[in-house]
């Protein structure tokens, strides 16, 4: 079959698998903020680099790759068997949840006393958040609100991200691709309740943070297979698998996490781990099948926060 044409061999799959980490794309999960939002008036930038771990997809991927490139290469027409199902569920794991790198850049801004508001790049995602502080003082290093040391602060978000799923441009995945016509979209809602510990008054040398989180992500996806057939797969139109034009699924994730934010005053990283639990639930395959996903996603990551405060405060 052209579409495995040339891959075939083990080493060449090993490539691919190294591929897989670098290029995708999927709206950030880690939580890097604390409980105290960005002061009126003021602005943060930063930015992140996580590395996302998701346990289904690294189970339905590596197993369905290799099997797929050995049974269907130089074929001109594939027949429908477990092979085209493996590839269309490590298709859909992988745009669920990849297992990948991920970097971010992202602006805050005070815009008033006890809340903020956000924006961050995600190299393909768009992600825009708003936090409310409830609990804990509002000032600043230069003009505190409290001059203690581990005072307890609270906030609570809504992050919603967009993007456009697809499977990475690397030769192996084009090709698998090309058989599967698969194309995807998603939307993701974030909503994390985040409590810190300041280290210095009003968070002067940084914090310590955990908290919890609920997500909710809508998923809307397709496959249109050009050469897949029911039968011998001899070609004839009559046993040509059906495309599915449009599915739409939607599942909750619940995780917790924990940060640690160290510096002094206008600079700090930081490090933080991420944990989400997820029930993907049921997906349509072609040829009247479905498949079930459910599993872990651990997310460390490790970012830079430079703080940009006002001449009135």
């Amino acid at each position: 079959m052209k579409a495995f044409s040339s891959l075939r061999s083990v080493p060449a799959l090993a490539m691919v698998a190294g591929l897989l980490a670098t290029a995708s794309c999927t709206a950030p999960r880690a939580i890097v903020s604390t409980g105290k939002v960005t002061p009126k008036g003021e602005f943060k930038i930063g930015g992140n680099v996580a590395f996302n771990v998701p346990t289904e997809t690294i189970s339905k991927t590596g197993s369905a790759l290799i099997t797929a490139a050995r049974e269907t290469a130089n074929k001109d027409t594939v027949r429908y068997n477990q092979t085209i199902e493996k590839l269309q569920v490590a298709a859909l794991a992988y745009v669920l949840d990849p297992v990948r790198p991920s970097s971010d850049l992202y602006l805050r801004y005070g815009l008033a006393e006890r809340l903020d508001v956000g924006y961050k790049y995600a190299f393909g995602s768009h992600v825009f958040d708003a936090m409310y502080q409830f609990m804990g003082p509002t000032g600043t290093p230069e003009s505190p609100g409290s001059r203690e040391t581990g005072v307890t602060y609270g906030s609570i978000g809504l992050q919603y991200a967009t993007q456009r799923a697809k499977l990475p441009n690397v030769p192996f995945l084009d090709n698998v691709n090309d058989v599967l016509g698969f194309k995807a979209s998603r939307h993701d809602l974030i909503v994390p309740l985040v409590f810190s510990q300041s280290f210095g008054p009003e968070e002067e040398i940084g914090a310590i943070s955990y908290g919890v989180m609920y997500a909710h992500s809508f998923l809307r996806y397709g496959f249109e297979p050009r050469n897949v057939y029911n039968g011998p797969g001899s070609g004839s139109v009559a046993d040509k698998i059906p495309n599915l034009p449009v599915a739409k699924q939607n599942f909750s994730s619940f995780g917790g996490f924990v940060n640690v934010k160290l510096g002094y005053r206008y600079a700090y990283v930081i490090p933080a781990l991420s944990v989400y639990y997820q029930n993907y639930g049921q997906y349509q395959l072609l040829n009247n099948r479905t498949a079930s996903l459910k599993g872990i996603t651990f997310i460390p990551s490790i970012g830079l926060q430079f703080r940009v405060p006002t001449s009135r405060r």
